[in-house]
C-alpha cells in the first residue's frame, strides 16, 4: 500500500482518486482525521480542551499507528472518558482500521456485557457498510467477519469460557468497569505479537466506581508505563458560539470551556443532563474528575486536605499499628498525633509471604526511636491466638523481639466511626494527614467499600475485599486503642 495519500490527492480525480485514497494506509493524525471524514463521515474531535486531558483523536492515531511506529512494543492503552464520549464508536473506528490496513490482524470484542459487544459490533458494521464490502472474504456474519487479508473480528461474551483459550492480537474491552474480575484475568492472557502486529489490550470505560476495575488498571498504569487517554464533556461538547455565558447551567463547571471546543454533544442535552444527576453523578460520569463515592465508607476522604508531605518528628510521641498477615499483607503503619491533636501517618510498611521473626525485624530496624521510648504498638487481637504449626502467636513473638503490642477487642464500625471523625468533624475541621510515601492507605482510604446492593443483601460493614481492607484495619486499630487508652489489655506470657 501506498504510505501517503497525499499525492494521491493532489495527483488524481475522481472516483479513481477516492478509491485509491481508500486502500492508502493514513501516515499522520491529521491525515487519519481526513481519512476518517470522508469515508465513515465521522469528525473526531482532535483538541484537548482541559490541560491534563487527550482528545479522541489522540487514542485513535495512537491503537492505529502503533503497529507502524519505530520501536513499539505492545499497544496497550486504557480510554477513561464521559458518558456520550464516543468510546464505543471509536472502538469500532479502530476495529475497521485495523481489519482494512493490518493484514492478518485477529481482533475481539469484549463488552462489560453481551448487549454492550453487539453494540460495539453493530457500529463497526455500520461503518464496513459504507464501501468496504469489497474487503470482506464471506459478508458479515451476525458475531464475526472475515477479509480478505486474513483480518478478523469477532465478538465474545463476558464468561470465562468465552475468553479462555483464545488466542489473537488486539482485544478491546468496552464498559471495563462492568466486567466480571474473573473474566478480566483471564484476558489479560490472550493477546499475542505476530505478523507484524503487535499484542494490545484497550481497556474503554467511564469510572464509575473508586474501587473498580477502571481505578486499579489506572492506578497501575504509570508503573507499566501504560497510556492514558483521558477526555470529559468538554473535549467532545459542540462549540459554543452565540450563548451568555453568565446566564448558562453549564457556566460552573464550564467557564468558558466550550467556547474552544469542537466537538457534537448537544450544549441543550448536556444541561438537561446535569439537571437530571446528582452532582457526585455528574462529575464522576461527565467531567471524569472523580468516581462515585455513593458506595465509599470514606467519602470524605480528599487527597487535597488529608494527603501531605510529612516526616518523623523527634518532639512527638511515635506509635505503631499492625494488622497481622501471611497470603495477606502484613501491614505496618507509623503514627504520631500533635499538639492540636492531628493524627499523622508519617509511614507505610506491607509485606506478603514472610513470618513474622523477619517483619518484627524490619520494625526495629525502621522505627527511628529506640523501642523504650515508642509510645505504643497496637494490633489485631486474632494475633494473641496460636498458631496450630508453631504453637505460639504473632503477639507472642513480637514480644520476644522486644515490641511490646497491646490490643483492645472492638467492633469494626466503632473504628470506622472514628476514622472519619478525625477526617472530618462536626465542625468540619480534619484531624488526620497523611504522608504522600504512604501510597497503599492512600489507595485503600479512597476505594474502601459498601458490598455492592445488587451483589446481595445491603450490609453495614464495609467489604471484607481481601485487598483494601488491611491497610484500613492497621489504622483502625490504633484509633480504637488511641482513644480507649485505660482499657487496652496488656498481658504478659
Amino acid at each position: 500500500m501506498v504510505e501517503s495519500g497525499e499525492d494521491i490527492i493532489a495527483t488524481e480525480n475522481g472516483q479513481n482518486m477516492f478509491e485509491n485514497f481508500r486502500i492508502t494506509r493514513p501516515a499522520s493524525k491529521e491525515l487519519l482525521r481526513k481519512y476518517i471524514s470522508i469515508f465513515l463521515d465521522v469528525l473526531i474531535p482532535d483538541v484537548n480542551i482541559c490541560p491534563e486531558h487527550s482528545s479522541p483523536m489522540d487514542y485513535l492515531w495512537h491503537s492505529f499507528n502503533n503497529d507502524f511506529a519505530v520501536n513499539s512494543i505492545n499497544g496497550d492503552c486504557i480510554v477513561w472518558a464521559n458518558r456520550g464520549g464516543g468510546k464505543t464508536e471509536l472502538a469500532a473506528i479502530a476495529t475497521l482500521l485495523d481489519c482494512v490496513f493490518k493484514s492478518s490482524c485477529q481482533i475481539r470484542i469484549l463488552g462489560g456485557s453481551g448487549e454492550q459487544s453487539r453494540r460495539v459490533y453493530e457500529y463497526f458494521v455500520r461503518f464496513a457498510t459504507r464501501g468496504y464490502e469489497g474487503f470482506l472474504a464471506d459478508g458479515i456474519e451476525m458475531e464475526k467477519a472475515v477479509f480478505t487479508n486474513g483480518a478478523a473480528v469477532e465478538i465474545m461474551t463476558q464468561s470465562s469460557r468465552s475468553v479462555r483459550g483464545q488466542h489473537i492480537n488486539k482485544l478491546r474491552c468496552d464498559e471495563v468497569e462492568l466486567f466480571s474480575e474473573d473474566v478480566f484475568n483471564a484476558a489479560k492472557f490472550i493477546m499475542q505479537s505476530g505478523d507484524g502486529v503487535y499484542a494490545a489490550m484497550e481497556l474503554v470505560s467511564t469510572m464509575h466506581r473508586p474501587y473498580g476495575i477502571m481505578q486499579k488498571q489506572i492506578a497501575q498504569a504509570e508503573k507499566f508505563s501504560t497510556p492514558i487517554f483521558k477526555w470529559c464533556l468538554w473535549e467532545v461538547i459542540e462549540r459554543c458560539r452565540d450563548r451568555e455565558c453568565s446566564r448558562c447551567p453549564l457556566y460552573s463547571d464550564c467557564v468558558g470551556k466550550a467556547k474552544r471546543a469542537c466537538g457534537y454533544l448537544s450544549i441543550d442535552d448536556s444541561i438537561s443532563q446535569m439537571r437530571r444527576s446528582s452532582r457526585a453523578g455528574w462529575e464522576s460520569e461527565m467531567l471524569c474528575r472523580m468516581p462515585n463515592l455513593e458506595n465509599a465508607v470514606f467519602a470524605e476522604f480528599n487527597p487535597d486536605i488529608h494527603v501531605g508531605e510529612i516526616r518523623f518528628d523527634p518532639n512527638l510521641p511515635l506509635y505503631r499499628t499492625i494488622d497481622f498477615g501471611f497470603i495477606n499483607p502484613f501491614v505496618c503503619l507509623w503514627i504520631q498525633v500533635d499538639g492540636d491533636g492531628v493524627v499523622r501517618v508519617i509511614d507505610e510498611y506491607v509485606c506478603s509471604r514472610a513470618t513474622v521473626a523477619v517483619h518484627g525485624a524490619f520494625l526495629l530496624s525502621h522505627t527511628p526511636l529506640p523501642q523504650s521510648q515508642v509510645a505504643g504498638t497496637f494490633c489485631d487481637p486474632a494475633g494473641a491466638g496460636s498458631n496450630d504449626v508453631t504453637g505460639t502467636s504473632a503477639v507472642k513473638e513480637l514480644r520476644r523481639m522486644g515490641i511490646n503490642v497491646r490490643y483492645r477487642k472492638s467492633a469494626i464500625q466503632e473504628g470506622i466511626e472514628l476514622i472519619r471523625r478525625a477526617l472530618r468533624n462536626g465542625d468540619g475541621k480534619s484531624n488526620l494527614l497523611i504522608s504522600n510515601k504512604c501510597r497503599l492507605l492512600i489507595e485503600a482510604m479512597r476505594c474502601y467499600h459498601y458490598p455492592e446492593i445488587n451483589c446481595g443483601p445491603q450490609s453495614e460493614l464495609p467489604l471484607k475485599d481481601g485487598v483494601y481492607d488491611h491497610y484500613i484495619d492497621a489504622l483502625r486499630y490504633f484509633f480504637v486503642n488511641y482513644y480507649r487508652p485505660n482499657t487496652v489489655k496488656v498481658r504478659m506470657y
